[in-house]
């Protein structure tokens, strides 16, 4: 059920912490590849920058609210992560360049020549999933790809 949610996304929503540990949120397209997350985007980017700063970061999957039955249940994902940012010109760096062309087009093409682009490789530490009232879950397992189901917890009680 996370892989398949997780699936139907093209970007994810990445929130960092900047030089006053101050919260930052912006989005970025994505790859899946071996249980990891990674992110491919251009040191301009205040998120690079907070990242090279500080390695913590939350990604989250929402779902579309023009999509959802109720807006107060939006199912969503966030993943609390390490990040690392990676050499470029390596084996890596082809492979995964070749996972982003898979998945979002030939623009990829062009950006993989731009040298101020880093991939960045997010690993989850912790994680929650809400898919509606009522069913929300921990995300764990050797790879953060379970739900747990949540024990002792009582919700909605009056």
């Amino acid at each position: 059920m996370l892989e398949d949610y997780i699936n139907k996304f093209k970007s994810l929503t990445v929130s960092t912490l900047d030089e006053n540990t101050a919260p930052f949120t912006s989005y970025a397209p994505f790859v899946k590849y071996n249980n990891k997350y990674y992110i491919y985007i251009s040191s301009m980017a205040k998120h690079y920058q907070n990242l090279e700063l500080n390695p913590l970061a939350s990604l989250f999957f929402i779902e579309d609210e023009s999509l959802c039955d109720n807006i107060f249940g939006r199912k969503r994902v966030v993943l609390q992560c390490k990040s690392e940012k990676l050499q470029r010109d390596n084996e890596e760096f082809e492979n995964l360049a070749k996972q982003f062309e898979e998945k979002h087009g030939s623009t990829m093409k062009m950006l993989k020549t731009m040298k101020d682009f880093s991939f960045f490789e997010f690993s989850p530490y912790y994680g929650e999933a809400i898919f509606g009232f009522g069913e929300a879950y921990n995300v764990g397992g050797e790879n953060f790809d379970k739900l747990i189901q949540r024990k002792n917890q009582k919700g909605h009680n009056k």
